[in-house]
């Protein structure tokens, strides 16, 4: 290619020099492709650790989405040198997805260190100034409500109390079927007027609360039943044994939502938001209040980000709770070491990153 004029622009090119000077970070992103797979080397051929890693560094470098990335790979014959596919098929963009997100934070940490160790060396970065701000990450959940939280629990106990039976090839006694009961109680609860929930609400809650108390418990009457079952198979065992895993923590989340609703509803507390679950499917969701008119609550993670003056996020972390950004602004750093270093420090809210 490079005899026929086609040639990487230099970023890329220095780059790509930089990233085959830095090998390592390919081991690792080979256990992240293989974690969890029982037969790694059977099956279709997937995205290699080589072009997960530049397609990944690509994206970062142009800011393009997964559709684009690849549209973009597929139409440029230098994009196809860079990322390794050369004249190979570039796969669809969900591909593109499913390898990112098997990378590990950690592994994702060490390459976005690596593109910003490249641009510092590169001169593309003089680290005079970092600009630092937060923004929210919102979960896939829906709007808590705590009747639907109950529903929630009371539905997926149930269902994977069935897989368990289906496992076994048999239902154990004492555990009965309450979705369609919690189903009512939870729409007579949202479908309430304003003036019947003065009257009504307790009531209802009351109902709907015992319920869920009682799936729960009975699920875990069905795990003390089943603890010495036998399986006529590996596989069968394995699946015993997960599903087990799983109703003991859908019990858990199952009890903080009871209790969270119980002490709320009918004991009137205040129960503070640092206590509250927001879901049982992303229980690590925390309530983001940042007093804006359009979005005055949020469901997810505040994530603080640190960027330099090319357009560079030096450093990231997903922080606990809301704390306050209002001291995050511009730092000046000491040296161009310190953006990939992080040396500088940088002061938001009550943390220093």
């Amino acid at each position: 290619m490079v005899h026929q004029g086609v040639r990487l622009e230099p970023i890329l090119q220095a780059i790509s020099d930089f990233l085959d000077d830095n090998a390592t970070i390919i081991d690792a992103i080979q256990r992240d492709l293989q974690r969890g797979l029982k037969n790694p080397n059977t099956g279709r051929n997937g995205l290699t650790p080589q072009q997960v890693l530049r397609s990944l560094v690509l994206k970062r470098v142009k800011n393009w989405d997964l559709r684009e990335l690849r549209e973009r790979i597929a139409d440029g014959i230098t994009l196809r040198q860079f990322t390794d596919f050369y004249s190979r098929p570039v796969p669809k963009h969900q591909a593109f997805n499913e390898a990112f997100n098997r990378l590990t934070p950690e592994t994702l940490k060490v390459i976005n260190d690596l593109v910003v160790k490249a641009a510092v060396e590169m001169k593309l970065e003089d680290g005079k100034k970092l600009r630092t701000d937060t923004t929210v990450v919102q979960t896939d959940i829906h709007h808590p409500t705590d009747n639907t939280l109950l529903w929630d629990a009371v539905r997926v106990v149930t269902r994977s109390v069935g897989r368990l039976f289906d496992a076994i090839g048999r239902r154990v006694d004492g555990f009965h079927n309450r979705t369609r009961a919690a189903r009512r109680r939870m729409q007579e609860i949202q479908r309430m007027t304003s003036s019947a929930r003065k009257s009504q609400q307790t009531k209802k809650y009351q109902a709907l609360i015992g319920i869920a108390d009682e799936a729960v418990s009975n699920a875990r009457g069905v795990l003390e039943r089943t603890k010495n079952v036998r399986a006529k198979t590996i596989a069968a065992a394995l699946a015993i044994e997960a599903y087990r895993a799983e109703i003991e923590h859908y019990c858990d989340l199952g009890d903080g939502v009871i209790d969270q609703s119980r002490r709320r509803v009918l004991e009137g507390e205040q129960v503070p938001d640092a206590e509250k679950l927001y879901s049982i499917f992303e229980p690590h969701t925390d309530l983001i209040k940042r007093g804006k008119v359009r979005t005055p609550l949020e469901f997810g993670h505040k994530v603080f980000l640190a960027e330099s003056a090319k357009g560079l996020i030096t450093q990231y972390e997903v922080l606990d709770g809301n704390p306050s950004d209002a001291p995050c602004g511009t730092l000046t750093q000491t040296s161009p070491e310190d953006v990939w270093a992080g040396s500088g420090g940088v002061w938001c809210g009550s943390r220093l990153l």
